[in-house]
């Protein structure tokens, strides 16, 4: 079995920051392409940013220059850095991990069971 499990969320007024976590857990044999979705009430899932393993970052471009994605490899962990957040960041974020267990020829896509964001003045 596999856990993806996020923390860092919360509350916090415009133009303030905040980092979430996301750590995978469980009989892991590889983690390929991690991402950060969110999703906000009455609308679509939306990818925020993702990174291949020893690759190159990617952002939506509503949040470009803003949020900075990372990853740990040695601890398992995908990190967001969000900065200068806006009312419209307001989102349940999701962590997603392809991984391959030790018991799969291939990876699989696992889902965090996301943490709320929420900026307000």
């Amino acid at each position: 079995q596999v856990q993806l499990v996020e923390s860092g969320g919360g509350f916090v007024q415009p133009g303030g920051s905040l980092r979430l976590s996301c750590v995978a857990s469980g009989i892991i044999a590889s983690i390929g392409l991690m991402a950060w979705y969110r999703q906000s009430p009455g609308k679509e899932r939306e990818l925020v940013a993702h990174i291949p393993g020893g690759g190159i970052a990617n952002y939506a471009d509503s949040v470009k220059g803003r949020f900075t994605i990372s990853r740990d490899y040695a601890k398992n962990t995908l990190y967001l850095q969000m900065n200068s957040l806006k009312p419209e960041d307001t989102a349940v974020y999701y962590c997603k991990s392809k991984i391959r267990t030790r018991y799969q020829f291939t990876e699989v896509d696992y889902w965090g069971q996301g943490i709320q964001v929420t900026v307000s003045s």
